[in-house]
């Protein structure tokens, strides 16, 4: 019994671990609604919601466009997202995405 709730807990943490990616970020002055905090990926479904992480601030954006097109980022955020991330002064950060 306990190796089976042993594997369900490695097959959980593999799955949660499984969707993050770290990496490069930068804004864009997205269109759309002053303040919404939205985010273009390559691969995420339009619609879902990514958690982005920089020094100890979180967020959540929605998926509305794709992108980034410069070679080594991951995603491109809103600039109320980068705001609220802290890395508009920055332009480029390394971020964790989930």
């Amino acid at each position: 019994m306990k190796t089976a709730v042993a594997c369900a807990a490695v097959l959980l943490f593999a799955s949660c671990t499984a969707n993050a990616q770290s990496g490069l970020a930068s804004y864009y002055r997205g269109i759309g609604r002053s303040g919404e905090m939205t985010c273009a990926h390559r691969t995420r479904p339009f619609g879902s919601m990514i958690t982005v992480s920089y020094r100890g601030r979180s967020i959540q954006c929605r998926v509305k466009d794709r992108g980034p097109f410069i070679r080594g980022r991951i995603i491109d955020v809103s600039t109320a997202a980068a705001r609220a991330l802290g890395i508009i002064q920055l332009g480029v950060a390394h971020v964790l995405i989930e």
